[in-house]
Formats: structure tokens, sequence, C-alpha cells
């Protein structure tokens, strides 16, 4: 038994299966789920301490287009809430859960494995040092009215990714396991480092924990370019790939002989995908399971056609969050809960569903 995930190479599917799969339709589901992602989104923007119709909603949303005037006559304390307060938590929302979605998918495809993560080579632990260095630190934890936690988060987690690769290269090659590895030796070091500053700077613990477990409070429009000019990039580049990461679950020396160069296809989308995660934790704190369970349930919904897997993974990953968010804010209302404690409290017996299908297919 190998130790991660490296299944038997897949025997083909026969040419009629194949086709089937193949063949099945992306625009309709994509349609229909971008639809599902719009309502959710109207829903969550409608909902709050203060309700707000969702026509009213859309209204508010549509006038911001030139030449379009549909808020006449609405309150402008309803303006002021949806533009200001709710839209941007609810678009910051939705790309995080889709950069952490896709992330995770591209992982698995390339790890080979249904329980891999977007934080499995340590980003989640980078990120959480770097942010807990800041807000413990005696300094000034803002420049010019910038707040320095999401910068720092998102420098320890590009540092956390960068020293695991640097400690699995083995010449031209980064080996799968020896990767993992280093990213899980790198993480326990940041975790123990994270933990220790906490323990002795014990007045900012609630503030550091709040972060470590994620949320949207803060979340304005000035955000999203700290996360747009990273995660598109990395996000065209792992569609354009779907193909590719097809080829990727057949064993690897197949994929060598189909003109697949798999060690420099494997550097270039697992440095995409750690690079989008990065920067989404760097706004949102540490979700954690997301890219876990959603792009599985994608998988199972709709088959492993990567073609199709990555951009469902990123509308149902969007909506998803966006949900999440939601009730982080209102079950408790009218205090607030870390959307880290709803993604959990979804996505552990989720991961234990598939840790125990995945003993029973190896035994």
């Amino acid at each position: 038994m190998k130790l991660f995930g490296s299944a038997a190479p897949a025997e083909p599917l026969p040419e009629a299966a194949l086709s089937a799969l193949l063949g099945r339709a992306l625009w309709p589901r994509l349609a229909l789920g971008l639809a599902v992602l719009l309502g959710v989104a109207l829903l969550a923007a409608a909902i709050g301490p203060v309700a707000i119709p969702a026509d009213a909603v859309a209204r508010i949303i549509l006038s911001r287009l030139p030449g379009v005037s549909l808020a006449d006559g609405l309150p402008q304390s309803w303006q002021d809430i949806v533009w200001e307060v709710r839209l941007p938590r609810v678009v910051i929302a939705g790309l995080v859960g889709a950069t952490l979605a896709f992330s995770g998918a591209t992982y698995q495809a390339v790890f080979r494995n249904p329980l891999a993560d977007p934080y499995l080579i340590g980003v989640a632990a980078g990120a959480g040092l770097g942010a807990t260095a800041v807000m413990v630190s005696p300094l000034d934890a803002s420049v010019g009215g910038v707040s320095l936690v999401p910068l720092a988060a998102f420098a320890g987690a590009l540092t956390a990714v960068a020293l695991a690769y640097a400690l699995a290269r083995v010449g031209r090659t980064v080996p799968t396991v020896t990767l993992i590895l280093a990213g899980v030796a790198i993480s326990s070091i940041a975790t123990s480092a994270t933990s220790f500053l906490m323990i002795t700077h014990s007045p900012r613990v609630l503030t550091t924990l709040t972060w470590l477990l994620g949320g949207f409070n803060l979340s304005e429009w000035s955000k999203l370019w700290w996360v747009l000019p990273y995660v598109l990039p990395a996000a065209a580049i792992i569609l354009l790939h779907g193909r590719i990461l097809n080829v990727l679950q057949l064993d690897e020396e197949q994929a060598q002989q189909l003109g697949v160069n798999v060690e420099q296809v494997k550097l270039l989308l697992l440095g995409a995908a750690s690079l989008a995660t990065a920067a989404a934790v760097s706004v949102s704190g540490i979700i954690g399971f997301v890219g876990l369970i959603v792009p599985h349930t994608v998988r199972l919904l709709w088959g492993p056609d990567h073609r199709q897997l990555l951009p469902m993974s990123m509308v149902v990953g969007a909506a998803f969050l966006i949900l999440a968010d939601m009730l982080a804010r209102t079950v408790d209302s009218p205090g607030e809960i870390p959307v880290g404690i709803i993604t959990a409290f979804c996505g552990a017996p989720f991961f234990l569903y598939l840790l125990r299908m995945r003993q029973r297919a190896v035994f």
C-alpha cells in the first residue's frame, strides 16, 4: 500500500462510456449553477439586522450601471448597507470560496488523492504565522490606513510554500510524497511558532484566534485588488490545463508517453493553486474544508472530467462559502461567529466519510 493516494493506474474507460462522459455539455449546468449562485448572492445581500427585499437589492446593484437609475425612491440607508457593507462581503466570500474550491480540485488531481486540500503544503500554517506575528507585535499594525495583517499572511503563506518546494526538490524534480512530507514539517513548525506567540501574548489571543478561524466582517471593495491579480491568472492557468489534469489521472509513465512533461506541469499547477490560496487566505483568514468537500461533491454529481470539474467547483465553492458566511453572521445575531466554524461543522463529517470510503477501497 502506498502512503499518499498513488492509486493503481486507472483502467481505460470503454469507448462508449468515455464518449458519454466527455460528451456531457458543460454550458447548461454551468448556466444553472451561475443562476443559483446569483440567487444565493442576492439572498445573502438581503438578509441581515436590517431586512431588505431581494428585488430592492437587485435594483440597488443594477443602479450602479451607467445610465441605470432603478434605486430611486429606495431609502439611502438601504443603498449604503447593500453597496458598502453587504455586497463587498458577499463578493469576497464568493471569490474566496471559488479560489479554495478550484485549488482543492487541482491538489486532488495532481496528488491523485481525494483527501488533498489547498492547505496541504503549508499555505495555511504560514499565513497564520505571518498574521499572528503582526497582530501580537507592539508596532502599529497598519500603515497609511492599510492593515499589514493580510500582507503578512500572504508573505507567510508564500514563504512556507517556497520552503516546502525547496526542501522537496531533488535535481529538477519535486517528488509528490517528499513535497507533502516537507509541507507537513513546515506546517508543524509554523503552527508551533503561532501557538507560542499566542501564549506569550495572551491579551491578543482572541483577536488572533478570530482571524485564524476565518471571516469576512472586515470586507471592503479595496480588498478585491489584493486577491484578483493573483487569483485570475492562477485560475486561467489551471482551467487551461483541464485536459492535462485528466491525463495525469493515469500512471505518470503513461502521461509522459502521451507527451506530458509531468514534473513541469505539476510544479506549474501546484504553484498556481498555492499562490491563489495564499491570496485568498490573506483576506479571509484560514477557512478549512471548502477545498476538500466542494470538488469531491462536484465529482460525485457530475463526473471526473476536469474540464467540467474545475469551473463547476468554482461556482459551487462560491455559493457554498457565501451561504456559510450568511449563517455565520445570522445564526447568533446580533453577534457573529467565525466562518471557519461553519465550514468545519459541514466539512469534518464529510472528511470522515471520505476517509472511511478510502479505507474500504484500500483494504
